[in-house]
């Protein structure tokens, strides 16, 4: 177990149990907004001993703000949602990275190899199906689309002929 979960685990089995769930999470946000003023005020004091009236009612005038600000305890649900630009590439690069270019290059050889159609009339010195599935997506001509993925989960198809 980490730090984090055991510490968790502490504060849950020493609170007392005939209280409800919720009132023991109140009780560890209230203690965490009171660990947060509190390391508010050392920094804001710093090594300074002497503060004037003036300071210490600036502090504590922010530590009030800090105390009454709402705290979030739970993230809402992020639904992915399809980014569409007109033409536009938003997500990543405006090329093609290696990636994308190796995954469609082997995913179009091996539809060749496997009889599927050619889209372009087949270079002389072309002698594997790798080599056509290159010549192919030179000439952009392989209808496969890109799907680009951001980290909260949108994202954006993108025809393989608006690629750079």
């Amino acid at each position: 177990m980490s730090k984090s979960t055991e510490n968790v685990g502490k504060t849950y089995d020493n609170a007392d149990k005939t209280k409800s769930p919720d009132t023991v999470d109140a009780e560890i946000i209230d203690n965490s907004v009171d660990n947060a003023i509190t390391l508010y005020r050392k920094v804001r004091e710093g090594k300074n001993k002497e503060l004037t009236e003036k300071e210490i009612a600036d502090i504590d005038k922010e530590c009030e703000i800090i105390r009454n600000r709402e705290v979030i305890i739970k993230d809402s649900e992020h639904k992915p949602v399809e980014i569409i630009n007109k033409g536009l590439i938003v997500t990543g690069p405006p090329t093609l990275t290696r990636f994308e270019k190796a995954r469609i290059m082997g995913a179009r050889a091996l539809q060749l190899s496997l009889g599927a159609p050619i889209f372009i009339e087949i270079p002389k010195n072309a002698t594997t199906s790798l080599e056509i599935a290159m010549e192919e997506l030179k000439q952009r001509v392989i209808p496969i689309v890109i799907k680009r993925t951001l980290p909260n989960g949108d994202y954006q198809n993108i025809p393989i002929d608006q690629f750079a």
